[in-house]
């Protein structure tokens, strides 16, 4: 699956969300083309025609683009008359029956990714609760582009560097990736989403471990996080643990490997095919 193609799949498992977690009726949405300032609709849930259906919305026009270019939200009660928006998309919303709607961007490190749409075929306003659900499956799909391009770029990373004065530094690099996302993917709640960070994360390592060695998967997020330089203190704050709590896996880890030393437990570890 190509990255925009399960960057769809996340903006089409948010409009569900959108829909059930707001009662909004008609949810749709798109990604913004990249190096074009303009997002396209992609992907419609609830609609009853295809009017909507690869709309190409510039940034700055409309509803959408309003909120491409501001990187905020923004709603209006009653599209066609509105007075804070601009008009060219009139027909196909006008054909949709639309009348309330709210625009919602996916915003990645600073950069609009996508834009989510609720919308009502009766003129109202749209509160504060149905704007807060609507962010909040926005949220949804950020979350999801963040580990998807950490994925990629420790795909990237992993590869070898065609000077060999590189790879040490390159390595490292892989390694801070490495730790970062293992530390990232208890917190996130999507199963396969999750399953997938953990599976790219393993293609940086052997895969079946040697000697037998096998740790507990927050043993092996800890020695992640030793690994890339992090003291137990910086550990627990990634990992969201007790101080304590860090020193306890380590240690249970260093028994399982054999070892007496921080140092000692990283090199078996990598050693045994548990880490890059």
């Amino acid at each position: 699956m190509t990255v925009d193609a399960a960057a769809s799949v996340d903006i089409r498992s948010a409009l569900v969300r959108l829909r059930r977690s707001t009662g909004l009726p008609v949810a749709f949405g798109g990604l913004v083309e990249g190096g074009r300032p303009r997002m396209r609709i992609s992907e419609l849930n609830g609609t009853a025609t295809e009017a909507l259906s690869r709309l190409a919305v510039t940034a700055g026009t409309g509803l959408g683009g309003k909120a491409v270019a501001l990187a905020r939200p923004c709603a209006v009660t009653d599209y066609s008359a509105s007075q804070q928006i601009s008009h060219e998309y009139d027909a196909a919303v006008a054909a949709e029956g639309l009348r309330s709607v709210l625009a919602v961007p996916v915003v990645v490190r600073r950069r609009v990714r996508g834009v989510l749409y609720g919308a009502l075929r009766t003129a109202q306003p749209l509160g504060d609760r149905t704007l807060t659900a609507a962010v909040a499956a926005a949220r949804d799909v950020e979350q999801a582009l963040v580990v998807r391009d950490e994925v990629r770029g420790l795909q990237e990373a992993a590869r070898p560097p065609a000077a060999p004065a590189d790879r040490g530094a390159a390595w490292e690099q892989v390694r801070e990736a490495h730790a970062a996302l293992r530390a990232l993917a208890p917190r996130i709640g999507d199963p396969a989403l999750r399953t997938e960070l953990l599976a790219a994360c393993g293609l940086l390592t052997e895969g079946s471990p040697r000697n037998g060695v096998r740790l507990a998967p927050r043993e092996l997020d800890v020695l992640a996080c030793v690994a890339a330089g992090a003291t137990n203190a910086l550990t627990a704050e990634r990992l969201g643990l007790r101080a304590e709590t860090v020193k306890g896996y380590l240690r249970s880890a260093m028994r399982k490997l054999g070892t007496h030393t921080r140092g000692e437990a990283v090199v078996a570890a990598r050693r045994a095919g548990l880490l890059p």
